[in-house]
């Protein structure tokens, strides 16, 4: 008897930090798609790999948002680019599919640059 107890102990244990773990996550990434709608609905921006690119090559990306699907090679070609323009890059905890959505988008997008951040402070976000 005693260790069905242990063990309900211990999933109990479990199961509570889990949910307190992803409460945490849940309300960060609300907080950065909050801000993220606010920079679509009053800023510039590009979706799609080619265009995040030539936004860098030309220097007119303010940040740029990686989903987490993102291939590595792309990914790491995007950050090479952004550390030459000195941009920021923020790593999105969703996919593809999340970002496109975030964004107010019916498709999936992997890479997202953001122009002119608008009325949102997501600048000051990405760089925390």
């Amino acid at each position: 008897v005693s260790t069905q107890s242990t063990w309900g102990h211990l999933l109990s244990v479990y199961f509570f930090s889990c949910t307190m773990v992803s409460k945490k996550g849940k309300k960060s990434s609300d907080n950065i798609n909050s801000r993220l709608q606010l920079a679509v609905k009053s800023g510039k921006f590009f979706t799609g790999y080619l265009s995040a690119l030539k936004s860098l090559r030309v220097g007119k990306a303010r940040l740029i948002v990686i989903a987490n699907n993102c291939p590595p090679l792309r990914k790491t070609e995007i950050e090479y680019y952004a550390m030459l323009a000195k941009t920021a890059v923020h790593h999105y905890s969703g996919n593809n599919i999340d970002l496109g959505t975030a964004c107010g988008k019916m498709y999936a997008t992997s890479v997202l640059s953001i122009i002119d951040p608008g009325d949102s402070d997501i600048l000051n976000v990405a760089k925390e």
